[in-house]
């Protein structure tokens, strides 16, 4: 299989994750298995135990970008035909609800798998980060949807808006300038930064006995739903409805321009509208 091949069924078995009612071990053991090829393939898996942060960083931001477009993200439409009757803000509790649970059992399959002859541990830290990384920037593409304020332009693009705004921790915002994630500018460096730490943090996991299942559990539920939460309330602030839906035909928002000013969140300096 090539790596493109891997790369796009990991980032399923990420959205099935996120969308399933429960992470039964089979699920976990597919997405585990795609992603350990695709750790073992990049040589990562040779390297972890003894490469330099900055490099298993350097890795997994190629991952994530690589991954993120091939995310399946459910629209507007779609998500409001499988969960009818909800307005807005019980649609985004939902996901979030739903984001967590996800994140979640992905820790404490980790941590109770340290029982089972499995892969070396670095190699599990960066698989189940691709996992809640993927569960995550899915939650926020799709948080979007919720509120009309989907990204501009093709897919590529707007999953790249929205791996950024997974790194800031709020909704994309149209300004003048740009996206820009080429090797060592500052966003890349902020989302190596982001997902350097969301490693450290499935460290927890493969604690001993059922303490790592615990810990992994409860710090994926914790910071996956404040992950949501700010990323919703940034959205409501700007969305064009929240409390009900729209009338037929007016779904999507325009997201605010914010002006260009050093004095304003990073978050609010990174995309430009596709011409």
């Amino acid at each position: 299989m090539t790596q493109d091949a891997l790369t796009q069924e990991v980032a399923q078995l990420a959205g099935e994750l996120a969308e399933a009612e429960e992470v039964t071990p089979s699920r976990w053991r597919r997405f585990q298995d795609a992603a350990t090829r695709l750790v073992r393939r990049s040589g990562r898996a040779s390297r972890a135990g003894g490469a330099r942060v900055g490099s298993g960083g350097r890795w997994l931001t190629a991952q994530v970008l690589a991954m993120a477009p091939r995310l399946p993200v459910r629209n507007q439409a779609t998500l409001r035909a499988q969960f009818p009757g909800l307005t807005p803000e019980e649609l985004a509790d939902k996901l979030i609800q739903g984001s967590s649970r996800a994140a979640a059992s992905v820790g404490a399959a980790v941590g109770a798998a340290m029982f089972l002859p499995l892969p070396a541990a670095p190699v599990e830290v960066l698989v189940e980060t691709l996992a809640v990384v993927g569960i995550e920037i899915k939650l926020v593409a799709e948080l979007h949807e919720v509120y009309g304020m989907r990204a501009p332009g093709p897919v590529a693009e707007r999953m790249l808006a929205y791996v950024a705004a997974w790194a800031d921790r709020s909704g994309v915002a149209l300004v003048p300038g740009g996206l820009a994630l080429a090797v060592g500018s500052p966003l890349r460096r902020r989302l190596q930064r982001r997902l350097i730490a969301r490693a450290g943090r499935s460290a927890a996991s493969l604690g001993p006995l059922l303490t790592g299942a615990a810990a992994g559990a409860l710090l994926n539920r914790h910071e996956t739903r404040r992950l949501g939460q700010d990323v919703r309330d940034d959205l409501r602030r700007r969305s064009p409805f929240s409390a009900a839906w729209p009338a037929d035909g007016a779904l999507y928002g325009q997201p605010v321009r914010r002006p260009a000013s050093p004095d304003r969140p990073r978050s609010a300096r990174r995309w430009r509208p596709s011409r």
